[in-house]
Protein backbone atom coordinates (compact mmCIF):
# COMPACT_ATOMS: atom_id res chain seq x y z
CA UNK A 1 0.00 0.00 0.00
CA UNK A 2 2.84 2.37 0.81
CA UNK A 3 4.56 1.56 -2.48
CA UNK A 4 1.37 2.32 -4.42
CA UNK A 5 1.02 5.66 -2.64
CA UNK A 6 4.64 6.54 -3.36
CA UNK A 7 4.29 5.63 -7.04
CA UNK A 8 1.13 7.73 -7.38
CA UNK A 9 2.82 10.73 -5.77
CA UNK A 10 5.83 10.34 -8.07
CA UNK A 11 3.55 10.23 -11.12
CA UNK A 12 1.70 13.32 -9.92
CA UNK A 13 5.01 15.12 -9.45
CA UNK A 14 6.23 14.17 -12.94
CA UNK A 15 2.90 15.18 -14.49
CA UNK A 16 3.12 18.52 -12.69
CA UNK A 17 6.60 19.16 -14.05
CA UNK A 18 5.57 18.30 -17.60
CA UNK A 19 2.49 20.50 -17.45
CA UNK A 20 4.39 23.38 -15.88
CA UNK A 21 7.01 23.21 -18.62
CA UNK A 22 4.36 23.51 -21.35
CA UNK A 23 1.61 25.63 -19.80
CA UNK A 24 3.21 27.50 -16.93
CA UNK A 25 1.07 28.66 -14.01
CA UNK A 26 -2.22 27.81 -15.75
CA UNK A 27 -1.15 24.18 -16.06
CA UNK A 28 -0.20 23.97 -12.41
CA UNK A 29 -3.57 25.47 -11.44
CA UNK A 30 -5.38 22.89 -13.59
CA UNK A 31 -3.39 20.00 -12.06
CA UNK A 32 -4.27 21.28 -8.58
CA UNK A 33 -7.93 21.53 -9.61
CA UNK A 34 -7.88 17.95 -10.91
CA UNK A 35 -6.30 16.64 -7.73
CA UNK A 36 -8.68 18.64 -5.50
CA UNK A 37 -11.68 17.36 -7.42
CA UNK A 38 -10.36 13.82 -7.27
CA UNK A 39 -9.77 13.91 -3.50
CA UNK A 40 -13.13 15.60 -2.86
CA UNK A 41 -14.92 13.11 -5.14
CA UNK A 42 -16.31 16.02 -7.19
CA UNK A 43 -16.74 14.24 -10.51
CA UNK A 44 -17.89 17.22 -12.58
CA UNK A 45 -15.02 19.41 -11.42
CA UNK A 46 -12.50 16.68 -12.16
CA UNK A 47 -13.89 15.88 -15.62
CA UNK A 48 -14.02 19.53 -16.68
CA UNK A 49 -10.50 20.24 -15.41
CA UNK A 50 -9.09 17.14 -17.13
CA UNK A 51 -10.79 18.04 -20.42
CA UNK A 52 -9.43 21.59 -20.32
CA UNK A 53 -5.97 20.30 -19.41
CA UNK A 54 -5.97 17.78 -22.27
CA UNK A 55 -7.08 20.37 -24.82
CA UNK A 56 -4.43 22.85 -23.69
CA UNK A 57 -1.70 20.19 -23.64
CA UNK A 58 -2.63 19.08 -27.17
CA UNK A 59 -2.50 22.66 -28.40
CA UNK A 60 0.88 23.21 -26.69
CA UNK A 61 2.56 20.39 -28.60
CA UNK A 62 4.71 21.90 -31.37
Amino acid sequence: MLLLSAVLELLAYCAGLAVQAKLGALGVMLILTVMTGWKARAEKLTVVAVCVLVVLMLRAVP
